[in-house]
């Protein structure tokens, strides 16, 4: 990557560039185009099948491009591990729950705080005795209202306070740019309005890209929204223009809020 083409896409926080991606004879995400700068809430939206984890996939390293280029910040991340792209400032939560469940609530966000607060492979660190590190982790369990279940065992936590833990756990490493795959999923009224108002919190002033399928949360939470259909971008704007675009509505938003 030359210092130009470097320079050429350094105001984004991600930018994505000619993107393709195949598997075999299948091709699933097609000439995918997309910037968003930072501070910025975009989400992607877009029926089953569209490509969506694909592309959440190929942003964070899980897979590689089959043409076409992901910048982070500037710097090209094409080929990278995942490992690499999230030390360089992002992180993600999955659509299945990915916590330890044997482990407290307290541990699971201490484990998630470790590498950035330079414990590492720091084996002659106790960590019950780092103040820093626990005074940092309470921070986070306020943030994520779960300082009450400080003690309890993730995997005896309620489903909404397992994603918010989660969350937790995904902005614990200090990313710039959260990425969020379908995080109120399978929620009730009240735990997604719960969630969104935790996603608004932990996520001010940092770059977050979300995926979900509840347009009420998308409505409420984005500035900016791409629409993804048969691995393209149809559209990108902002909610109020998605909303009238009558493409978006003929592949999609249409039957998503009937």
């Amino acid at each position: 990557m030359s210092a130009a083409e470097n320079l050429a896409a350094s105001s984004a926080a991600i930018e994505l560039r000619d993107l393709d991606k195949s598997f075999g004879l299948a091709r699933i995400i097609q000439n995918v185009n997309l910037s968003v700068e930072p501070g910025e809430r975009h989400a992607i939206i877009g029926p089953n099948g569209a490509g969506k984890s694909t592309l959440f996939n190929l942003i964070t390293g899980k897979y590689a491009p089959t043409s076409g280029s992901v910048f982070m910040n500037g710097q090209s991340v094409s080929g990278l591990k995942p490992y690499e792209i999230n030390r360089m400032g992002l992180s993600r939560s999955f659509q299945i729950t990915n916590i330890f469940p044997k482990m407290t609530v307290f541990e699971n966000i201490r484990c998630g705080l470790l590498w950035t607060m330079d414990y590492k492979y720091s084996f002659w660190h106790l960590v019950d005795r780092q103040t820093d590190l626990t005074a940092r982790a309470e921070e986070i369990l306020d943030q994520i209202n779960l300082t009450a279940r400080r003690n309890d065992l993730a995997g005896m936590l309620a489903y909404a306070e397992q994603r918010a833990l989660e969350i937790g756990i995904t902005i614990a490493g200090g990313a710039d740019i959260i990425m969020l795959d379908e995080p109120c999923a399978g929620m009730s009224t009240s735990e997604t309005q719960y969630i969104v108002g935790l996603i608004r919190k932990v996520t001010e002033g940092k770059t977050l890209i979300i995926v979900e399928h509840d347009m009420g949360v998308i409505f409420d939470l984005a500035d900016r929204i791409s629409v993804l259909v048969y691995g393209e971008i149809l559209a990108t704007d902002t909610p109020e223009n998605i909303r009238g675009n009558e493409k978006v509505q003929e592949a999609y938003l249409g039957s998503a809020e009937e």
